[in-house]
């Protein structure tokens, strides 16, 4: 949803100022301008209340977090708009269906205006004259007036700040390279000086400089440069300058005067290794065998990355499904595919979030493991989280790399391993990461079990022969195996490995429920159990969660209704929808809508589950879903005016009845007639 422009100009690339008509505005008190700094980078679009919470409070958003920003709008719009009447609807920040709107054009905005330039000065670089395209950077970069953001709070201005330094770092580099390929090398020292300071860990700059700096004749300081960065990358990063740098300096020392990289581009290469001797890393494990279907949710990952406006952002993407369902086949598939596209190496890290194969990995540790894959002096590491996160940007930066994070157990866990730049993370979890998605950009995609056709090719596949032929047996046994890959694989080994029984009796011994979780286990491999995968799911529940989830093993064959629940695990609506939906988001149950509905697989766990709550307990929970389902009895009809005068009659007569056998015989001619007690 757009909404278009009004005579106002606002600066993010400083401190946050605005001036309407020419004349600033008093934007008031840094929260405020944090609200109007995230409008302002959206202009034109309707930005959510949610939105604008997480962007100045992130996780710690107080009680009071809607009034605040009711507040700080209505401030802005009598800022914006001083001479508005109290009941007229603002024409500059306007409320709209789902949240407000700044109503200006993009370019009304220099944050958005610098992207713009730097893109035109790209683009000239390519084919224009070195006039026209230093002049466009210069332009850009003009409109910079100190750190963007400045003095702003919030998570947001703290990401968006980091993002556009990195971009006016980039666009100073690609000006400098155009200034020393035109010889204007003198020129551009003060500047480059200047940048690496602000940045000193940044090597392309470093290499730039000591280019300029020989070609000025000053090739005794272009070697103080680099011994200067060689002693930083050692203290700081307990690495080696990179092949780059460390060409530059043997050609310079060689007194060659031509110093230009192969190609004739005046860009340093990436490096082919991350530090002194250290190799390219290629850590994808290998595709699991017979890796079949899954079409579709390729081509949705593959059309999620290419969406992704790299290098501006990081692309992440997190695959999550529930136990089993073959996540991390389809991750590696995908990872196997692309690493074409990054040339600088694939990394790995599995985070054990499940429990199968050890303790869950905290960020720290998963850090420690990255960051030796990538050459890091073990020496040197720091042992703190932001340390190591910080190292792990600062090696990854300017590097096209995957890193694929397996099983990850929460948000926590994922947010220090994310670099920025062009890399990108794939990860894999059990659980719903809205929080990342909303906070982080991340994308999402939730993998279901496989269909009929799909799991009976799988089967056929890795039986060793015992399915060929045979599709209704396969399509049967995949139906039993309820299109989980984990059950699938366990199922074609059992096949393969029992050449001499028939097939009928190796089918026929799935059918039964109370065996078959027994069948999908291969013997002293717990990751090879579906029980054993189900089992980790529902031991990281919260303890009401899992009793829902437990009582909903009474009723495992049929849909529940968020009033069916309730009555189950004897709560209020409000409290069963909460744990429905935790359930739904830990993939142990699915949402069918109005209805919620077990797998048929996790149905059958989830009532061994229930074999662990008392009888009583079961059976008051089953009465209550009883009486639930019970419909109440229907309201009796209105009775008509001849049928209430008969029953007053009757009433009369029975009265009378009782009087006469209570009075002495003599008086009971006094006793009064019906018609004299109705007239009463």
């Amino acid at each position: 949803m757009t909404c278009t422009g009004a005579p106002l100009r606002i600066q993010l690339l400083g401190p946050i100022r605005a001036w309407r008509h020419g004349e600033e505005v008093a934007l008031g008190s840094p929260k405020q301008r944090a609200v109007l700094s995230l409008l302002a980078s959206r202009a034109g679009e309707v930005v959510s209340g949610e939105t604008i919470t997480s962007a100045l409070w992130g996780s710690d958003t107080p009680q009071t977090a809607a009034n605040g920003v009711h507040t700080y709008v209505a401030r802005l719009r009598r800022a914006l708009e001083p001479g508005r009447g109290s009941r007229a609807a603002s024409t500059m920040l306007s409320s709209e269906p789902g949240g407000y709107c700044l109503r200006l054009e993009p370019t009304d905005v220099d944050a958005r205006l610098f992207v713009e330039r730097h893109g035109h000065a790209r683009r000239s670089r390519e084919g224009g004259s070195a006039e026209t395209t230093l002049r466009l950077y210069e332009d850009a970069l003009a409109l910079w007036r100190g750190e963007a953001y400045s003095g702003v709070p919030g998570p947001f201005a703290a990401m968006e700040g980091v993002r556009l330094r990195d971009l006016r770092l980039t666009a100073v580099e690609e000006w400098a390279a155009v200034m020393v390929e035109a010889g204007e090398h003198a020129e551009v020292v003060d500047a480059l000086s200047r940048a690496a300071a602000e940045e000193p860990l940044r090597e392309k700059l470093r290499w730039l400089l000591m280019l300029a700096l020989y070609h000025a004749g000053r090739q005794a300081h272009a070697l103080t440069v680099y011994t200067e960065t060689r002693q930083l990358l050692r203290r700081e990063l307990g690495i080696e300058p990179g092949t780059e740098l460390q060409d530059l300096h043997r050609r310079i020392l060689a007194g060659q005067r031509e110093l230009r990289l192969p190609g004739g581009s005046l860009a340093p290469r990436p490096r082919e290794g991350l530090g002194a001797g250290v190799p390219r890393p290629a850590q994808l494990p290998p595709v699991a065998r017979g890796f079949t279907g899954r079409d579709v949710e390729l081509r949705q990952l593959e059309g999620l990355l290419d969406d992704e406006p790299a290098p501006r952002s990081t692309p992440v993407i997190v695959v999550d499904g529930p136990a089993g369902v073959g996540k991390s086949a389809l991750v590696l598939e995908l990872a196997h595919r692309l690493s074409d596209r990054f040339p600088d190496g694939q990394l790995y890290v599995d985070l054990c979030g499940n429990g199968l194969r050890g303790r869950p990995l905290t960020a720290s540790d998963a850090l420690l493991q990255l960051l030796t894959s990538l050459g890091a002096d073990s020496t040197r590491i720091p042992r703190d989280l932001a340390g190591r996160s910080t190292l792990y940007r600062s090696l990854l930066y300017g590097r096209r790399m995957l890193v694929v994070l397996d099983d990850a157990l929460s948000v926590d866990q994922l947010r220090p391993l994310i670099p920025r730049g062009a890399s990108c993370v794939v990860a894999t979890s059990r659980q719903r990461f809205g929080g990342l998605a909303a906070r982080d950009g991340a994308r999402t995609l939730t993998v279901r079990p496989l269909a009929v056709d799909e799991a009976a090719d799988l089967l056929t596949g890795l039986s060793g022969g015992r399915l060929a032929g045979q599709a209704p047996s396969a399509r049967r046994l995949a139906a039993l195996c309820g299109g989980l890959p984990l059950a699938l694989r366990i199922t074609a080994e059992g096949l393969a490995a029992n050449p001499g029984v028939p097939l009928a009796t190796l089918v026929e011994q799935y059918t039964t429920e109370s065996g078959r979780l027994d069948r999908f286990t291969v013997a002293d491999d717990a990751l090879a159990s579906v029980r054993d995968a189900f089992e980790t799911s529902y031991q990281g529940l919260p303890a009401e969660a899992a009793r829902m989830f437990r009582f909903l093993g009474l009723c495992k064959d049929e849909p529940v209704t968020v009033p069916m629940a309730a009555s189950l695990a004897d709560t209020e609506p409000a409290t069963a929808r909460r744990l429905l939906d935790l359930l739904v988001a830990h993939h142990l149950l699915e949402d069918h809508g109005h209805r919620y509905r077990l797998h048929d697989l996790l149905g059958i766990y989830a009532a061994e589950c229930a074999k662990s709550e008392p009888v009583l307990n079961r059976r008051a929970a089953l009465a209550r879903l009883g009486e639930a389902r019970t419909p109440a009895p229907p309201e009796p009809p209105a009775p008509r005016a001849a049928d209430r005068a008969a029953g007053e009659g009757y009433a009369v007569v029975m009265r009378r009845a009782a009087m006469l056998r209570r009075a002495p015989f003599r008086q009971r001619e006094e006793l009064p007639r019906p018609t004299d007690l109705t007239s009463r």
